[in-house]
């Protein structure tokens, strides 16, 4: 089955898959934003409700799965307040005609808010708290944050896209090829743990007055930091506000190593390389170019070499430091 191959992923394949581990979809189902994985909504025939995840095929293995799925178990079990797939004999991974999926329960809540230190600080507390879980052992097969993954692989998958336009090849290429070799050298990481891996404020929601954190389809092995520094923003003055915020909870319940500031400029960059190389290398499915056109403009590539270079010059810069 190719990477692409959700032709055959029909609603009542979908039905059929969800009522054959026992539970009944009573309404229709309500397709979320979600493009890597196929993602849908439902109320069942007791009124509970819940989130059926489709994982796109070959993209992780069995094994990788049940080990995000074990991760998530045991944050649950400690109290850290993360969604968990629904079991059935002991199994949280089903397969229905060549076709993976999990279920969740659904959560409702408002998104969290960047540019709310009061919620900055619970957040810390809560990314803390699962740091002291994740700190207990290693992932075995899931992967890690690593510059071949998010820098290599990732720039062979955008110079060979078709949608770089060539007039642009050349002057993208000339300052991809700059930052790639900057961030492979300042990332140098000693010390990894378990993340969730894609921390940002559309994966945290604020459900029954406390912070939820969902999809941990992401989850890797990396420095801690990487769970961090997607919540700052803003020049660099209401940045190191923000993360003294979120440390101020974090070390409630987890030590960082403050060298691990100097991986945020490098971490944005291979988030940045890496996002394209994604939509360079899921072309191919058709709700790529469906939902995000933009891809393949002149404008698009023009801001991206302007963002690159703006990036270059962000990793000369020193370090986040926070108040002593």
């Amino acid at each position: 089955m190719s990477d692409f191959s959700y032709q055959n992923l029909t609603p009542d394949l979908i039905l059929d898959a969800i009522e054959s581990i026992g539970i009944y979809p009573e309404s229709g189902l309500l397709p979320l934003n979600s493009y890597e994985n196929r993602v849908y909504q439902f109320r069942s025939d007791d009124a509970k409700r819940y989130v059926a995840k489709f994982y796109r095929p070959n993209r992780w293995s069995d094994e990788q799965i049940k080990e995000e799925h074990a991760f998530s178990f045991e944050l649950a079990d400690s109290e850290v307040p993360v969604v968990s797939p629904i079991t059935r004999d002991g199994e949280s991974l089903f397969e229905h005609q060549g076709y993976r999926f999990a279920l969740f329960p659904s959560v409702g809540g408002r998104q969290f808010e960047m540019d709310s230190l009061d919620q900055l600080e619970v957040l810390g507390r809560y990314i803390g708290r699962l740091h002291s879980v994740a700190k207990q052992y290693d992932f075995t097969h899931r992967p890690s944050i690593n510059t071949d993954s998010y820098l290599t692989q990732a720039s062979q998958d955008i110079l060979n896209s078709e949608c770089l336009p060539h007039s642009l090849q050349l002057a993208f290429s000339t300052v991809l090829e700059q930052v790639v070799k900057k961030t492979e050298e300042k990332f140098v990481v000693n010390d990894t743990i378990r993340l969730h891996g894609d921390c940002h404020a559309g994966n945290i929601l604020w459900s029954q007055e406390q912070l939820m954190i969902v999809d941990l389809d992401d989850c890797r092995q990396g420095p801690a930091i990487q769970d961090l520094w997607m919540m700052l923003n803003g020049d660099r003055q209401n940045q190191v506000l923000q993360l003294d915020t979120l440390l101020g909870g974090y070390e409630e319940f987890s030590d960082l190593d403050m060298a691990q500031l100097q991986l945020i400029e490098p971490l944005r960059a291979m988030r940045m390389i890496h996002y394209m190389g994604w939509l360079a290398k899921r072309w191919q499915d058709p709700a790529f170019p469906r939902n995000f056109s933009w891809f393949a403009t002149d404008k698009y590539w023009e801001q991206q070499i302007l963002a690159l270079k703006e990036q270059l010059a962000a990793l000369d810069e020193p370090a986040l430091t926070v108040y002593p």
